[in-house]
């Protein structure tokens, strides 16, 4: 749910939205480690301006934790 949910939202942020893609790297029952992985051009959208973009993918991901108890740790990396 939250995966598919970063995937869109950065989908409609990006220029090149064919080129996003979300994976979980570390998944344990108390986290999950998901790296967002943009075009090298599009990696400042999905940060923004002093981080408030990414932060507040974050905000809305934490009202995730409440519900499901679980934590996620969000990362963005440019596609190799």
């Amino acid at each position: 749910m939250v995966k598919d949910f970063i995937e869109s939202y950065t989908k409609l942020l990006a220029a090149n939205p064919e080129s996003v893609r979300v994976e979980t790297l570390n998944s344990t029952d108390e986290c999950d480690e998901l790296v967002i992985y943009v075009n090298q051009n599009d990696v400042g959208k999905i940060i923004g301006k002093d981080g408030k973009m990414i932060n507040a993918i974050k905000a809305v991901v934490s009202g995730c934790k409440a519900k499901g108890e679980k934590n996620y740790r969000i990362s963005v990396q440019a596609n190799v």
